[in-house]
């Protein structure tokens, strides 16, 4: 049992459910952790995927109810399994022992308590690789700093700059400030971004941002409080992989990929703010139709 699960506070939500019990909250998890896939991903920005690929756990069930998730069937309708925290400690050394580059954690938040124990067994038993915190930056600030010493890389998004779209798509409020803070908690943590021989992130923090059909506006304004909150050296990701799915299907707004002219509206914004270190994602055409192809 895990006490802290009790009157569970882990994310900004605050439900204050007893999970140790089976009561669920937001996320609709209780106390055991649950994954959906393990894998060997090859598609995250180059740093961390390199030619081995990410040893990616995707946790199921999440803090936040995005209209348009492309991976809805884990994180809104909970498809995985059970496992212990024995177990879990286990899959990070077979990911080690794939020799994949690093440990991704994927949506962890709801499971912080649980991470920390099995990284605990597995670095007992030899686990040295870094370990990423991929999560969608709706975090608290108490959570984070639980965390130290424990995460070598955060790799948070910045989804929203406006809270009244985050409030439509996500069903959340505060996003902004709740996600700067912690994002400028985890840049506190973990400091600059710190490189391998071979080129693969060792520690610091990669924000990213997916660009949303029809509010190009939203993104300039994440990208401007990069600019001007962050170190001159943070790396960024901006992604242009969105397409309709889910609910987003009968959102107006989100139904469809994002445009060309809007791709290079952002583009071009985002050389006038002088970031130097990151990745955007590729535009590219497919016969009859425009879309995104993740190339980093």
């Amino acid at each position: 049992m895990i006490e802290s699960l009790n009157n569970c506070k882990i994310c900004p939500h605050q439900c204050g459910v007893n999970r140790n019990i089976n009561q669920v909250g937001r996320c609709k998890s209780n106390a055991n952790v649950k994954v959906a896939l393990v894998s060997s991903h090859m598609y995250e920005e180059p740093c961390i995927s390199g030619i081995h690929g990410s040893g990616t756990v995707f946790f199921s069930n999440c803090n936040l109810n995005c209209k348009f998730c492309q991976n809805y069937e884990i994180s809104q309708e909970g498809k995985g399994e059970e496992i212990t925290v024995e177990r879990l400690a286990e899959i990070f050394i077979e990911q080690q022992n794939k020799n994949l580059h690093n440990i991704n954690l994927v949506t962890p938040t709801i499971y912080v308590e649980q991470i920390k124990l099995a990284i605990d067994i597995a670095r007992s038993k030899g686990l040295s690789i870094p370990i990423i915190y991929n999560s969608n930056g709706y975090e608290s600030i108490e959570t984070i700093k639980s965390l130290e010493g424990y995460i070598d890389v955060y790799l948070p998004d910045l989804k929203y700059s406006n809270n009244e779209i985050a409030k439509r798509y996500s069903n959340v409020n505060n996003y902004f400030e709740i996600a700067t803070e912690a994002i400028k908690e985890m840049q506190k943590q973990v400091g600059s971004v710190e490189f391998d021989e071979n080129g693969m992130i060792k520690k610091g923090v990669i924000i990213r941002h997916l660009i949303l059909p029809n509010y190009v506006l939203n993104t300039k304004n994440v990208l401007k409080w990069i600019g001007n909150n962050m170190p001159d050296d943070m790396y960024v990701s901006v992604m242009t992989q969105y397409f309709p799915t889910y609910l987003a299907k009968g959102e107006e707004m989100l139904n469809r990929k994002i445009t060309r002219k809007e791709y290079r509206e952002v583009k071009k914004y985002l050389e006038t703010l002088g970031m130097e270190n990151g990745y955007i994602q590729e535009y590219q055409a497919n016969d009859n139709e425009e879309q995104y192809v993740p190339e980093f």
